[in-house]
């Protein structure tokens, strides 16, 4: 979830299909794209600040009803029965249940391509929040049921060519490297 405040300090939420993290010693980055004309999009060129927040499965679905409160005028994460909480650097609000949140400030932007509805963003991460409960790798850590999830975004069946349901997907380490 990428969190932000609409014009007027109202918050506002917008669930992910895809984020990308990258670093290299120099800084760590997140990038990832949200449709123009989405609050999102009015919010990060306007305040150059945003958090990217974690949700656990037991969460993801408050998450999604951020879609229904989407009014210009509406606290979107209140209005879903998630809590508000300020971040330390960034001027964009926080979601509590998430057990990670990434604040992020603006790095760069970008069309996807000429004539693209989608915009890229890269942002660069100045303050990491943990939930003490998941910083450990174990079954209630980052990973398995109460760890990280994806959203497998519009998948299409590689022998049909037909897309399935979105689906929702939990991360599991198989093996060491």
């Amino acid at each position: 979830m990428v969190t932000t405040y609409k014009e007027g300090n109202i918050p506002n939420a917008c669930p992910q299909a895809w984020t990308l993290y990258s670093g290299d010693g120099a800084g760590y980055y997140v990038i990832f794209s949200v449709i123009k004309r989405a609050h999102t999009y009015k919010n990060i060129l306007r305040e150059k600040e945003f958090v990217v927040n974690f949700p656990s499965s037991d969460e993801f679905r408050k998450c999604m009803d951020t879609i229904k409160n989407n009014s210009d005028d509406t606290d979107e994460i209140t209005a879903s029965g998630l809590t508000i909480e300020p971040s330390i650097i960034v001027n964009a609000p926080r979601i509590k249940e998430c057990f990670l949140n990434l604040e992020c400030k603006l790095g760069w932007h970008r069309p996807l391509h000429k004539g693209s509805f989608h915009h890229v963003f890269a942002g660069e991460v100045v303050h990491v929040a943990v939930s003490p409960d998941h910083v450990k790798h174990n079954s209630n850590g980052r990973y398995g049921d109460t760890g990280y999830i994806y959203n497998i975004h519009s998948p299409i069946d590689p022998t049909t060519g037909e897309q399935e349901p979105a689906k929702v997907g939990k991360i599991e380490p198989m093996f060491e490297m």
